[in-house]
């Protein structure tokens, strides 16, 4: 037992003498003498020269937190002053990065596994300069030496501390050139005030761009939830980061702030984030966490975007968007951040575009083949105005202010902008939206719009784009193939149940009238903007109305100066009923002809001729009158508009008069052309064949349109009817 105890005795002895002499090595030793071969190894290990120029030195404490026998062994703290790694020969900056000091401290445990466990690293005063070339080299990937096997130490690095710094940075790839500067804010801000005071920001800049109250943009389902998570509230911000710079040509201006400590390895310690960028006209702010990033773990902040346009997001975000009027959205963003996989969430978002609301969740997922966007969007109250940027509406001036360089011409109608269709191979998207209640002027009698977008493989398909209108339906689907250049598109609507009332709720002789009216039309087309698509349209359109009436100021009503005047000519101010009106017209390269275009009233039936030239938007019609039974027209002669869709020019033909004729003129003009019309006859609702164009169909009820595949006219002389 004595022997034992003495054995137990200088163990004991010889353990600690280690320990002690250890500690006086660390105090002692002059750790300058291994500067040479540390920075001999790191140049070899990072592929270019990396020195520390001042001191390096070691002292001993212990770790804080730490029980046991693990708290009571001191841990070594290594300090290196004035440090420096280069950047390759052909940067423009010598120096890929200066450090006044590098701060560390060991585990030494776990040493005994070859493990190097640092659970912080501090940067003192860093200076850091990245750049890439249009090659795509850059002085952030280092050259390191082949391994002949797996390494038997291992390190461990957990965290990040920051000190004030400065980073350049300049990307010629994607035209980004940056100066960053970091500071201590000099104490810690909590989580609260920085959410409040950036929700108070965000909104006013909403209100500025949108003209939407803060009150409005506060229905934000994250607002709530951000105000309820605890863990969030005890993070506390300790630097601030500010940067100036241009980014494709637009300037940039950012101010961030974050925590002290950057956790990379512990999930559960998140790191808090905040910054409020604006990049060129647009605005994108967010408060929140980032935790795990060594990992590539999550993001979770509170997002809100802001600026004149979406379409402008692109260059920022890579999500392809079409162009939009002024718009601020805030939501809550959560990102799985994965090496080319990462999914980015943005949900339960509301938010204003132009004069209307909009919210939703949508997925943004860059793993695949190329990203996609999926997701529901609503719109509860939609401005019908706000959807003309969609295929490039709006003046010059909204034009120029959402960046558009592309000016709709004086004498056109028609827009002229081109899809940016180069944007639709970025990604894929699968896109359902509704717009419940849609905001038009009297003449517009459109109650709701419902589509469901899909972009595949530069492919855009709205299917179906659907609209409710005047208590009955206007059912479309649209292929636009960007693959192509130019763009191939193909067109197909049909028109149901239209009630005549309801497209005039304001003319009183109108709300006496049962008529409805239905209609199909199928068209192709090439060409990259509506105009051009317009232009070299191939197909049909058929129109038929029973049981309405007409006149003046009903025309007026419409807009349709050009029909005012006709009937003016024709009926003076009367209301006229309308027995059928029917139409069939056949579009060839863009001009569309009438091989029907018909009304047929109590007192005359009305035959519309000639063509409307979609390409030169120009009008060249005839209006002739055939009189029913004894009745005088106050014009006997045809009438006829000319002239341009921006000026058109209605007025007389000069020659001699048009006789008078009989019921038997309406059947002349239509009993052969009519047939292709035979599949509009549609019994309205309640009713059971109610149509006084049905004598005329009876047995008509085949050919829908259809049309030629895109880019194709129909053959010469194959035109029905």
């Amino acid at each position: 037992m004595r022997r034992g105890r003495k054995i137990l005795a200088w163990v004991l002895g010889i353990l600690i003498l280690l320990i002690v002499a250890i500690v006086l090595f660390v105090a002692f030793f002059d750790w300058n003498r291994l500067k040479p071969p540390i920075n001999e190894k790191v140049s070899e290990a990072i592929g270019r020269p990396f020195a520390i120029n001042g001191d390096l030195s070691a002292h001993w404490s212990r770790e804080p937190g730490e029980d046991g026998l693990v708290g009571l062994v001191p841990w070594p703290h290594f300090t290196a002053r004035d440090i420096t790694v280069a950047n390759p020969d052909w940067a423009k900056s010598k120096q890929f990065a200066t450090l006044a000091t590098l701060d560390f401290r060991l585990s030494p445990f776990p040493l005994i596994a070859h493990r190097i466990v640092v659970p912080e690293i501090r940067l003192g005063q860093p200076q850091i300069a990245l750049e890439r070339v249009k090659n795509g080299n850059n002085t952030w990937t280092f050259k390191l030496p082949e391994s002949s096997g797996p390494s038997e130490w291992q390190l461990e690095l957990n965290a990040i501390a920051f000190d004030k710094g400065h980073i350049d940075f300049s990307d010629a790839t994607n035209q980004i050139v940056m100066g960053i500067d970091v500071t201590p804010l000099g104490k810690g801000i909590p989580f609260d005030e920085i959410m409040a005071q950036q929700e108070k920001d965000s909104r006013a800049q909403a209100n500025k761009i949108t003209g939407a109250s803060a009150r409005t943009m506060a229905k934000s389902d994250a607002d709530e939830k951000d105000r309820q998570d605890e863990t969030k509230k005890k993070q506390v911000y300790y630097f601030a980061w500010d940067a100036k710079g241009t980014y494709k040509k637009s300037t940039v201006a950012a101010k961030a702030r974050t925590g002290g400590v950057l956790a990379l390895r512990d999930a559960n310690r998140p790191f808090p984030v905040q910054a409020d960028a604006r990049f060129g006209d647009t605005r994108i702010a967010f408060v929140g966490t980032l935790t795990d990033p060594l990992n590539m773990g999550a993001l979770d902040v509170r997002l809100w975007f802001s600026g004149t346009s979406m379409s402008h997001l692109y260059d920022l975000t890579g999500v392809a968007l079409p162009d939009t009027p002024p718009f601020a959205t805030e939501g809550h963003l959560k990102a799985n951040l994965k090496k080319g996989a990462s999914v980015y969430t943005y949900e339960n978002f509301t938010g204003r575009v132009g004069g209307s609301d909009l919210g939703g969740s949508l997925v943004f997922d860059t793993g695949g083949q190329r990203p996609s966007l999926t997701g529901k969007l609503k719109s509860n109250q939609l401005l019908f105005s706000d959807l003309a940027p969609l295929i490039g509406g709006g003046s010059n001036e909204e034009k120029a202010q959402r960046g558009d360089s592309m000016k709709q011409p004086a004498d056109k109608v028609l827009p002229v902008e081109p899809f940016k269709t180069d944007r639709w191979n970025a990604m894929d998207a699968d896109v359902q939206f509704t717009g419940v209640k849609i905001v038009h002027g009297e003449r517009l009698p459109i109650d709701n719009l419902s589509t469901h977008l899909v972009l595949k493989d530069s492919v855009l398909v709205l299917d179906p784009l659907k609209f409710g209108v005047a208590g009955g339906t206007v059912g479309s689907n649209i292929r636009l193939d960007g693959t192509k250049t130019p763009m191939r598109g193909g067109f197909n609507l049909g028109a149901r149940h239209l009630k005549l009332k309801e497209l005039f709720p304001t003319f009183a002789p109108m709300q006496t009238s049962f008529g409805e009216m239905n209609g199909d039309a199928s068209l192709t087309a090439t060409g990259n903007s509506p105009a051009a698509l317009l232009g070299s349209s191939n197909g049909e359109v058929k129109l038929l109305i029973n049981d309405g009436a007409i006149s003046s100021s009903l025309l007026e009503l419409a807009g349709l100066n050009v029909g005012s005047y006709a009937v003016n000519r024709l009926f003076g101010d009367e209301v006229v009923k309308i027995n059928c009106m029917a139409a069939d017209l056949v579009s060839t390269n863009g001009v569309m002809e009438s091989r029907l275009f018909a009304f047929d009233t109590e007192k005359a039936l009305i035959n519309v001729t000639g063509d409307i030239d979609f390409r030169e938007e120009k009008l060249n019609l005839d209006i002739v009158p055939h009189t029913k039974g004894f009745r005088l027209f106050s014009l006997r002669s045809p009438l006829y508009v000319h002239g341009t869709f921006k000026d058109p020019a209605p007025g007389v033909h000069a020659g001699p008069l048009i006789l008078r004729g009989g019921g038997a003129v309406a059947l002349a003009v239509f009993a052969a052309p009519v047939a292709a019309l035979a599949a509009l006859v549609v019994p309205e609702s309640g009713k059971a064949d109610a149509t006084q164009c049905k004598p005329l169909l009876d047995d008509l009820r085949k050919n829908p349109p259809k049309a030629p595949p895109a880019g194709k006219a129909p053959p010469a002389g194959k035109a029905r009817g």
